[in-house]
């Protein structure tokens, strides 16, 4: 079972389907599609409110041209050791500038999610069960210490161990 969590909680009837392989939106849903898909859509109409599913090997800068006319992104994990969809985030939130929801999809655990939100994640796909209990019982993990910058700020303030205040 797969459900879509936000810091608010569980969405009930996300519209959001993602297409491929003998499955297509229906009535009342949304299509995230390939990026393949996506770019020749793009191209051919002037569509708004389209979502796009990125997954590792995807160039993220390909979608640049048409970034306001995207509702969701949705960036595929296919397995937890993989974290080229958390350099995904952080192109799209501080190169592109993307404002709309950010999806993570596929295999999200549950250590990875608060730094999926400093990456700029907004929903996540879920269906790991241990996941799936924490979330539903308002147990996310923390992090104490950043060794980078992100595109969301700490609630705290900053806090880079590697960075030096110098002496004015």
């Amino acid at each position: 079972m797969t459900k879509i969590w936000t810091e608010k909680g569980f969405v009930e009837n996300d519209p959001w389907i993602t297409e491929g392989e003998g499955v297509e939106a229906g009535e009342g849903q949304n299509a995230v599609l390939p990026l393949a898909t996506f770019l020749t859509r793009a191209a051919e109409s002037n569509d708004v409110g389209l979502g796009v599913l990125i997954t590792p090997a995807d160039d993220v800068t390909k979608l640049a041209p048409f970034i306001d006319r995207i509702a969701l992104i949705a960036v595929s994990f296919p397995a937890f050791n993989d974290g080229r969809g958390f350099s995904h985030a952080s192109l799209l939130r501080t190169r592109l500038n993307y404002q709309g929801e950010l999806r993570a999809v596929g295999d999200v655990l549950i250590d990875q999610v608060p730094l999926m939100l400093r990456t700029g994640f907004t929903t996540f796909s879920v269906s790991n069960e241990t996941a799936l209990r924490r979330l539903s019982e308002n147990r996310l993990p923390g992090i104490d210490v950043y060794y980078q910058p992100a595109a969301r700020s700490s609630v705290e303030g900053e806090t880079y161990s590697w960075r030096r205040r110098a002496a004015v």
